[in-house]
């Protein structure tokens, strides 16, 4: 068993209310300069719907992720090495410009510039940010889907319902939709990452996230091809590939993600998830693809093992990942309340951001039956008549296994109706609890991180300084001194001061000390930090 850690991440999509504030803030941190135009590292996507790019899921067309080979192993579905050769200047699987969008601003110049006085109302017409040239017509964006409201234009070439030979209703009154937020994956077992001919790509031993080397990349797109979620991009500026880094300089501080950071539904979770990397080949190599969530999850290691802590500490994994573990809301949704599912497990490249399927407005059409749209045996029983269909959410989540999508949809049904007891004060229905397999306590856990878990309870993020201070210690730069624990004096040094001027740097009054150089005003010349000019 080798454990490794991986920063993971857990969307609540009953949260998402499509603001794509998330999107905005990525594109605003990561992707605002030339050449990043039509990259959305983050986007929102509306479903039914073909998302962005355009038809992703789309597989037979764009040949992402891996497929399994008559003997047990796996390659990636576009090809080989020899076919990548083969292909190396020319590759044909990539979604084009049209595809994505093509990006464009408004000439502004036009509303500024306008005389006074003109007869007309000036405009300022849509053009290009490729070219410059004016558009005519915008027809496509990064949120068509949204723009359209979740319309029948776009709703029939939905690739999970053509998978799923699914059809429908499009009245507006028994339609559904939903928001689907995607990010990188950082995958346990990324084809973009082998699929690189230059080893650009790679994936931090550290913490899981999936990186570019920009000084090692060729711009062979590679990458985009073997990637099935469609999250690396070209940089048509720079000639390199570009996607999310997961915003590692905030996670090494502990810091959460930019996407996390601005969500306004709070609907995402970050934490550390152990894996036991010897068995990756074996669970994405299994063979029913109904079968890879499940084992997806048997990689996935219990931090409160004591067989695995002591892996954990052999593998050099530092003690404030394993409490990061220990702590993780991502270990909880996904194990202790069996509510996050991968998004696409089919592909075979274990994704690591998991998400909790959505629950249907299904109280008020009940309750215009006129039965109890929150009592618990009416709300669960419905579940299998739902707007959203289950074998849709199962189509994006488990490989069309609907079992733990009821499951999920189940437990988040009763944990409405044994909540509306308490907060009604009346006394709670252990047996709401007990029909989904859980207890009350277990059931008020789970509303309180799903509902109203504080920040430090959503993001539990281990940073990246070291176990324990190195050199001298208690050197604190904002000149807070402990008087239970002085400052550790220097050794004598052999140049005359063994307590390193712990009477003060020369003979006046002047005394060493701590000082804070966040407080340190302009002008002022501290008294223990230079030594007195009258002694000299």
């Amino acid at each position: 068993m080798k454990v490794m850690a991986q920063i993971a991440m857990v969307m609540s999509l009953d949260k998402c209310i499509g603001c794509h504030t998330c999107s905005v803030t990525c594109k605003q941190a990561w992707t605002n300069r030339e050449g990043t135009e039509y990259i959305y590292f983050n986007n929102v996507e509306t479903r039914p719907g073909v998302g962005y790019p355009r038809g992703w899921e789309d597989q037979d067309k764009w040949e992402g992720g891996w497929v399994r080979t008559s003997s047990g192993g796996l390659k990636p579905r576009a090809g080989g090495r020899l076919k990548k050769l083969m292909t190396i200047f020319h590759n044909p699987k990539l979604p084009t410009i049209d595809d994505y969008y093509e990006p464009w601003t408004y000439e502004y110049d036009r509303l500024l510039s306008a005389p006074r006085g003109q007869v007309t109302q000036p405009t300022a017409r849509p053009i290009s940010q490729l070219d410059g040239r004016e558009i005519n017509k915008i027809e496509w964006s990064s949120n068509w889907d949204d723009n359209l409201g979740g319309s029948t234009a776009t709703l029939d070439n939905d690739p999970v319902l053509q998978q799923m030979n699914l059809t429908v209703r499009k009245e507006i009154e028994d339609s559904f939709m939903f928001y689907l937020p995607r990010i990188c994956e950082h995958c346990l077992n990324p084809t973009c990452v082998s699929s690189c001919p230059s080893g650009a790509m790679y994936k931090r031993t550290e913490d899981g996230i999936v990186l570019v080397d920009q000084d090692r990349c060729r711009g062979w797109r590679m990458c985009v091809s073997g990637c099935p979620y469609k999250k690396v991009y070209f940089n048509h500026k720079s000639g390199k590939a570009e996607k999310c880094t997961l915003c590692y300089p905030r996670l090494e501080v502990g810091q959460p993600t930019v996407c996390s950071e601005t969500c306004v539904g709070r609907l995402r979770y970050l934490g550390v998830l152990f894996y036991d990397a010897d068995r990756v080949p074996e669970a994405a190599a299994t063979k029913d693809p109904q079968d890879l969530y499940e084992a997806q999850r048997s990689i996935l290691l219990d931090p409160h093992d004591p067989r695995v802590v002591e892996a954990a500490i052999a593998e050099g994994i530092p003690h404030s990942w394993i409490d990061a573990a220990q702590q993780s809301p991502i270990w909880d949704l996904i194990f202790r309340y069996d509510l996050a599912l991968p998004l696409h497990p089919e592909y075979r490249t274990l994704p690591m951001v998991w998400y909790v399927p959505p629950l249907s407005p299904v109280v008020d059409s009940v309750t215009a039956s006129g039965l109890d749209g929150e009592d618990h045996k009416v709300l669960l029983t419905t579940l299998s008549t739902m707007r959203i269909p289950l074998e849709y959410l199962a189509g994006l989540f488990t490989a069309g296994d609907t079992r733990p999508v009821e499951k999920s949809l189940r437990r988040l049904a009763a944990m409405r109706s044994y909540m509306r007891d308490i907060n009604l004060g009346n006394e709670p229905k252990e047996e709401i609890a007990q029909s989904v397999g859980m207890t009350g306590k277990e059931i008020e856990a789970m509303y309180r991180l799903l509902a109203i878990a504080k920040y430090d309870d959503r993001y539990v993020i281990p940073t990246a300084s070291p176990e324990s201070p190195r050199g001298i210690t208690s050197l604190d730069p904002f000149g807070d001194v402990d008087p239970t624990n002085p400052v550790k004096l220097l050794d004598d040094l052999g140049m005359g001061a063994p307590e390193a001027c712990s009477s003060g740097c020369g003979s006046g009054d002047s005394q060493a000390s701590k000082i804070s150089l966040v407080s340190w005003s302009n002008g002022e010349r501290p008294a223990g930090m230079f030594p007195d000019r009258g002694a000299r």
